[in-house]
């Protein structure tokens, strides 16, 4: 496969470099959704604030695929607007990212997934448990949003952020889950721990043995540790994760 085109040298000229390079991550970040079998044929979504323009983001088109998301293809979207199906955009989807995006200016990338572990691990109602160094990542730092049916309302965006708070993911209570960062790596990141950290708590919860869960001074010590790695020397596996999707399908860049 030819090495692929640098992600400036696709821009059009009427969008700027930082708009670009958004547009790029979060175009890569659906074709890893993909790539690890978290899709679900056109539902879902991950989101984007507009680099520039803050009550503007990123979100796919209602039709595609993740396989057919690229840079250019994604629909800028005020996040203040009232939009559903007949402006390209999934009604639920807009209304749960426009609402975490409203909320959070810390945040601007968001990512939501429900796979069938996903769901039935967001139906325990002992929630999550610190089994697992994947699980710690979120000690004091996920929240809970029961379920209200799907989420077309936009009265619904107000308890939805209530409930996230200031964590860094949220269990959609029989529904599945959502993480936020501040970079489409850091939201991609934390739902790939997320991930696993629901799997391997439902394959020991099987187990029927005894558990040991981590002690809380250390589920703080090392929640915090992460937090310190993903601000420095953790940046460095985005480039990774990028030559990944290049080796499968450079596409996401056009």
């Amino acid at each position: 496969m030819n090495k692929p085109t640098k992600a400036a040298d696709m821009k059009p000229a009427n969008i700027s470099a930082e708009e670009w390079q958004a547009r790029v991550d979060l175009a890569a970040v659906y074709r890893l959704v993909d790539l690890y079998g978290w899709d679900d044929v056109i539902y879902n979504h991950a989101s984007m604030r507009v680099p520039g323009e803050p009550r503007m983001f990123l979100i796919k088109q209602h039709e595609l695929m993740y396989t057919e998301v690229t840079a250019s293809n994604l629909v800028k979207v005020s996040m203040d607007a009232d939009l559903d199906e007949k402006s390209g955009v999934n009604r639920p989807g807009f209304t749960l990212h426009s609402g975490v995006l409203r909320a959070r200016p810390d945040v601007n990338c968001a990512l939501h997934m429900h796979t069938e572990t996903g769901m039935a691990f967001a139906a325990l109602k002992c929630g999550l448990k610190m089994y697992s160094q994947p699980a710690v990542r979120f000690y004091n730092r996920i929240g809970y949003h029961p379920y209200e049916g799907l989420t077309e309302d936009l009265g619904e965006r107000d308890r939805i952020a209530k409930n996230l708070g200031e964590a860094k993911a949220l269990i959609l209570q029989n529904h599945g889950f959502l993480t936020v960062g501040q970079t489409a790596r850091d939201a991609f990141i934390l739902m790939e721990h997320l991930a696993e950290a629901a799997e391997v708590q439902m394959t020991l919860q099987a187990s029927g043995q005894e558990l040991i869960e981590i002690p809380p001074a250390v589920c703080e010590k090392t929640a915090a540790q992460f937090e310190a790695h993903d601000r420095g020397r953790g940046q460095a596996d985005w480039p990774a994760y990028l030559r990944m999707l290049d080796k499968e399908d450079p596409s996401y860049r056009n």
